[in-house]
């Protein structure tokens, strides 16, 4: 396969993963890190480098759609990065202290509990909860448009979602994925804030804590530009496509999908490490 071939794949497959990681609001590198390696056989660290670059492309190019549209709550998504931020740090600090199948093992178990923490499902969108004293002291409420005109709500179990926040910085350096697969969990059901806006302001706080973590990457030789381009570039044009599906588009449909391919390709992120595939 030539060079021009190979970064057709690349880009071309970078736009489907822009387009669902714009829908689910994980970022693109939740799709392209397995993708990168399982298909194309690319080592993990510069898969993981150029997957960064996509989810800074992906944030930059979907959050400012998504607060025009009002989804996106700024003033949450703020507080939550200092979390994200520091664990970014770390995790990418922790890329030189752990070995290549055991990130892609990690990788496999952080999908696969993704999609099951999807599904369950333990609020309903439209339930009242009474007021958290901490969120409302730090102004952590706002409202999301709806057919029916603007629905209020004020985030919940504030000290958990921060702490989740930390975990998903973590996971974000070590992995690459932009950690919008437990970001979006950690705003959906351990601080009940509405499906759209968990999603919509994970978009907008993953390019913030990919950057962290892009430095060291950068600092190590781990980002190629000739792979981090088509990537950037097929996940940015995919992930422009998604956000103006996503205001239309159905909340179950979106937990579906979001579960199908992330099974999938924790499986096979899985099985490769464990047969040392990668």
């Amino acid at each position: 396969m030539s060079t021009d071939v190979f970064s057709l794949w690349i880009f071309l497959s970078s736009i489907l993963a822009g387009l669902l990681g714009s829908l689910t609001g994980l970022g693109g590198g939740v799709v392209i890190v397995p993708v990168l390696t399982v298909l194309f056989h690319i080592d993990i660290h510069y898969a993981i480098g150029a997957s960064l670059v996509s989810v800074i492309a992906t944030s930059s190019g979907a959050a400012a759609a998504y607060v025009r549209e009002g989804f996106s709550n700024i003033r949450v998504g703020m507080f939550l990065e200092i979390a994200t931020t520091l664990g970014a740090l770390l995790g990418a600090w922790l890329t030189t202290r752990i070995s290549t199948h055991s990130i892609g093992i990690l990788f496999g178990i952080v999908l696969l509990y993704s999609a099951y923490a999807s599904l369950r499902q333990r609020h309903t969108e439209k339930g009242h909860l009474a007021p958290d004293a901490l969120a409302m002291r730090l102004r952590l409420e706002g409202s999301m448009p709806t057919p029916v005109g603007p629905e209020k709500y004020v985030a919940q179990h504030v000290p958990a979602g921060f702490g989740l926040m930390f975990t998903a910085g973590t996971l974000s350096g070590l992995l690459g994925i932009g950690s919008g697969a437990v970001k979006v969990l950690a705003m959906d059901q351990a601080m009940r804030l509405p499906f759209k806006v968990s999603t919509t302001t994970s978009n907008f706080m993953i390019g913030v804590t990919a950057a962290a973590s892009a430095g060291i990457y950068l600092s190590r030789g781990y980002i190629s530009p000739g792979l981090a381009m088509p990537v950037m570039l097929g996940v940015l044009i995919g992930s422009l496509a998604g956000t103006r599906i996503l205001v239309h588009a159905e909340v179950k449909t979106l937990r579906r999908v979001f579960a199908a391919v992330i099974v999938a390709l924790g499986m096979e992120m899985m099985y490769n490490s464990l047969a040392g595939k990668l």
